[in-house]
């Protein structure tokens, strides 16, 4: 395929994965009453982090591989091999846990560990086909996907268990899968399965978790812990604020994904600083256009969208709004940071992601989940602050790094 058309289909396939994610907890929040969506929302915040550690371990190590046809496709094999037994074993003490833990909730979770298999392996499919310069195949899957969950979980009755709206939408992800799998047969057919290739030690996933986990992973499970130790109402109200501004999570993937090497081709620190700074300008922009839409959404409208959730996620869009417009400035800064300085970014995340939980947390603690979100807009605002002075205060003689070199931790 040519280039272009590689990157229009695999911004495509990011969009039509995004707004998958994103119609389910819409689906979600309209069967379901405000306690049920949040007891699926702590569910799905789960099946999330599990999502990014399997796509830092994994899928960035797929996407990075070098080297002929055979190799190539030995790791794509190996990669799927691995992440279904992986997801397997997950599976398996999610479903010992909500068997214990009882309730709801636990059924909940064990409804999870029972679909864990077909979801993750269904997803970690795209990093195969980046991998293989394939796109169109990863959105024919993805594209099914979306096809398949939106009608599953609309026809649900009103006020549906979170277990069993769990085990729709996992299910939903099987006609995907068998399509996924069927697409990538003809290129690993025959290839060798080297699963040693990730547990081995210094296997370049580990740094790539390691980003994942300080840089999005410590806010996710703060969240987490709000419904464990304070108030499951505040995930969902969380949650549902977080699910509007879907959309803008679209453009912040595809800018770390193809931002790189776009601002690499730019050649001097000044023009990519520069191009850098009018991005973010035109992101936050944008942020706080979608945020002033929301806002003035009628009740109405809010309610279909959202339905019984509505009602606490609209308090909570002014400090989710302004978190957005401050994370297109953070992730453009991060984006430069990894042309010019590669290095320069992962202190950063560790110290202001930590942070930004810290202020969550302190924001609960003061104002409840308003407090929370304003929390962690601070976090974000802090971030992009620290990343702007660094980028700024990098010396005239900096030069970019290669200018292919993929961002590989999330920037929010």
């Amino acid at each position: 395929m040519r280039r272009s058309a590689v990157v229009a289909a695999s911004v495509l396939d990011q969009a039509a994965s995004s707004l998958t994610n994103i119609l389910v907890l819409v689906m979600a929040a309209r069967v379901s009453s405000t306690g049920g969506f949040a007891a699926f929302s702590m569910v799905y915040l789960t099946f999330t982090v599990l999502l990014g550690l399997n796509m830092s371990y994994v899928g960035q190590a797929v996407v990075l591989e070098r080297g002929d046809t055979r190799a190539l496709a030995s790791a794509c094999r190996s990669a799927a091999v691995f992440t279904g037994c992986a997801a397997l074993v997950a599976g398996v003490l999610l479903v010992v846990g909500g068997a214990v833990a009882g309730g709801r909730l636990g059924g909940a979770f064990l409804a999870l560990g029972l679909v864990l298999p077909v979801v993750l392996l269904q997803d970690g499919l795209r990093y195969s086909f980046s991998a293989l310069q394939q796109p169109h195949r990863a959105l024919a899957a993805d594209g099914l996907r979306l096809v398949c969950v939106v009608p599953a979980l609309l026809v649900q009755p009103h006020q549906a268990g979170p277990a069993r709206l769990v085990a729709v939408w996992g299910i939903s992800a099987l006609p995907a899968l068998l399509l996924g799998l069927l697409l990538l047969r003809p290129f690993v057919t025959g290839a060798a399965t080297q699963l040693r290739r990730y547990l081995r030690r210094g296997h370049l996933g580990m740094r790539f978790v390691i980003e994942f986990t300080v840089g999005n992973a410590s806010s996710q499970l703060a969240v987490l812990g709000l419904g464990l130790f304070a108030s499951p109402l505040a995930v969902g109200a969380l949650r549902g604020a977080t699910t509007l501004f879907g959309p803008l999570n679209v453009l912040f993937n595809s800018v770390n994904a193809f931002g790189p090497p776009v601002l690499g081709r730019l050649g001097g620190r000044r023009a990519i600083t520069r191009a850098a700074a009018l991005l973010a300008a035109v992101l936050a922009a944008v942020g706080l256009g979608w945020a002033a839409v929301l806002y003035a959404l009628p009740d109405r409208m809010g309610h279909q969208l959202l339905g019984a959730t509505w009602q606490s996620a609209a308090a909570l869009l002014p400090a989710t709004g302004s978190q957005y417009a401050v994370m297109a400035l953070g992730t453009c800064a991060l984006v430069t940071l990894r042309v010019i300085s590669p290095r320069a970014t992962l202190s950063l995340q560790v110290v202001f992601s930590l942070l930004s939980v810290v202020l969550m947390l302190g924001g609960y603690g003061l104002g409840g989940a308003i407090g929370a979100a304003w929390g962690l807009a601070a976090g974000s605002a802090l971030k992009a602050t620290a990343a702007w002075i660094r980028v700024t205060g990098l010396g005239r003689t900096a030069e970019p790094s290669a200018a292919g070199q993929r961002s590989t931790a999330p920037l929010s």
